[in-house]
């Protein structure tokens, strides 16, 4: 998809800092929901935290050991 850009890896001590930035387009949306209607692609939802618990979500962030994606819940 050739309107996603890949932004610097960035080094702070041992950790490093990954950013994607991506300007949307429908066609781009259609096909990545062709992919996930068609199970070609499964987002990966290691751990989900309530709204009143983001600090302890950037802290597992932060810790480095997420394998998959954490979520922050809106609600209920």
């Amino acid at each position: 998809m050739k309107s996603i850009f890949f932004g610097w890896l960035l080094s702070f001590g041992k950790k490093k800092m990954r950013y994607l930035s991506a300007k949307s387009n429908p066609e781009d949306l259609d096909f990545v929901v062709n992919l996930l209607e068609n199970h070609k692609i499964k987002p990966v939802i290691e751990r989900s935290y309530s709204l009143d618990k983001t600090a302890d979500a950037m802290q597992y962030l932060s810790e480095g050991h997420a394998q998959g994606k954490v979520i922050i819940m809106l609600e209920g």
